[in-house]
């Protein structure tokens, strides 16, 4: 049976043991940054205040996990991994001390960014094990450990935020924090209590013996990267239009309630896409399947200037939703291929953090595309984004000839 893949890929020894941790930690990353808008609203009763906060939070995210990834790489998750968990929970309860406190909302904004600095990055932490779990003699299941990876980031951000939410639609926000918190350290400590599955640390320096690593040292600065960095922009940028545009379309309509249901048949959708694109092996090269699933974005992206009811939106991002994991899963499989093992874990941040930037810039601009033109102009802005993506994929061609680069030792 085709599901064979996914069980021969967990019951390899150690991938459970790390791959399951993870995914319940991913949980808890996904409800913090609505947890926090929800705890300051809550106190505040601004979304002023809130919005600042959370927007501080999302930015020292951003441009704080690569740097964490840095020193994953260089010292090995197993050791980095404790203290950051340890810095995010004192971070997040000072942030909650301070709102309790009825704190200033500039100090505010400090604490968000205290806690935003150190989220545990588990994903790309999960990521690059599975890379080096299965680099040598089995790397055409790499894209089906990648698939159950975006499965588990899909489920993540569907549940996440629908639980915290919850919660404080019942006047709980500070416990739907204290949760998000739980989840993300309790999650990340029984991922650094797996020293068998952890990628072997390797220092920055290369040494004069290893002409790989003297390539490798620099290898971030490469023409991959920068265009894999810019894949992940657009697509950032299609999350964040998406989003705004959707719940501006519920509004317009009549329906402000249309808005949770539409997104998430989205991410159902690219649940079941992400686990049947998973299921199979790809003859293609990811190189050339990229700009086929960047064409199959782009074509629903333009089918939403098309659609007139909510439920006509729900029919068509069942396809742009379907589209989107595949696309994840071969931004994972071209960085594994592209990169060497010394800086994956820091390469699969920074181009995290290449989408986080694009998502938050897009939230601003399509807030005024939909303010000046309608629903219609913040969809405008999701095609463009799918149309950046494609035209980038198709003059990468060439660029992304991958060929796997070879581990050095230790």
């Amino acid at each position: 049976m085709p599901s064979a893949n996914y069980r021969a890929l967990l019951r390899t020894p150690g991938a459970a043991a790390f791959f399951l941790p993870a995914s319940f930690g991913r949980v808890g990353v996904a409800m913090t940054g609505t947890g926090i808008v929800w705890l300051v609203h809550s106190r505040t009763g601004t979304f002023t205040s809130a919005g600042l906060v959370g927007g501080c939070f999302a930015v020292a995210e951003a441009l704080g996990a690569p740097q964490v990834a840095r020193l994953v790489d260089r010292f090995g998750q197993t050791r980095v991994l404790p203290p950051v968990l340890l810095a995010h929970a004192l971070a997040v309860a000072l942030l909650v001390t301070l709102v309790a406190a009825g704190a200033p909302a500039a100090v505010l904004a400090l604490g968000g960014v205290l806690a935003g600095a150190c989220v545990p990055q588990l994903g790309a932490m999960s990521a690059a094990r599975w890379a080096a779990l299965l680099r040598t003699g089995r790397a055409a299941e790499l894209p089906s450990a990648f698939a159950l990876e975006s499965v588990s980031n899909e489920a993540g951000y569907l549940l996440g935020p629908v639980l915290v939410s919850s919660l404080a639609a019942a006047g709980r926000p500070v416990a739907g924090t204290v949760l998000a918190a739980s989840l993300s350290v309790a999650g990340g400590l029984v991922l650094a209590a797996q020293h068998g599955s952890a990628p072997p640390p390797m220092a920055d320096g290369p040494t004069n013996d290893d002409p790989v690593a003297v390539r490798e040292d620099r290898s971030l600065l490469r023409g991959e990267v920068v265009l894999l960095m810019g894949l992940n922009l657009a697509i950032g940028v299609f999350f964040g239009a998406m989003q705004v545009s959707v719940t501006a379309f519920s509004v317009a309509h009549g329906a402000p309630g249309a808005a949770t249901p539409v997104l998430a048949v989205s991410g159902c959708s690219g649940l079941l896409s992400g686990w049947l694109y998973g299921l199979r092996r790809w003859r293609t090269a990811p190189r050339v399947q990229l700009p086929a699933a960047g064409g199959a974005l782009m074509l629903g992206t333009l089918l939403l200037l098309t659609v007139g009811s909510p439920l006509g939106l729900g029919l068509v991002v069942v396809l742009t939703g379907a589209a989107i994991p595949p696309l994840l899963v071969l931004f994972s499989v071209l960085t594994q291929s592209t990169v060497h093992q010394a800086v994956l874990t820091r390469a699969f941040s920074w181009l995290g953090a290449a989408s986080a930037a694009g998502s938050a810039a897009a939230a601003a601009v399509s807030g005024r595309a939909v303010d000046a033109f309608g629903p219609a102009g913040g969809f405008a802005v999701t095609a463009a984004a799918a149309a950046a993506l494609t035209l980038q994929s198709l003059v990468g061609l060439r660029l992304l000839r991958t060929t796997e680069v070879q581990p050095t030792g230790n």
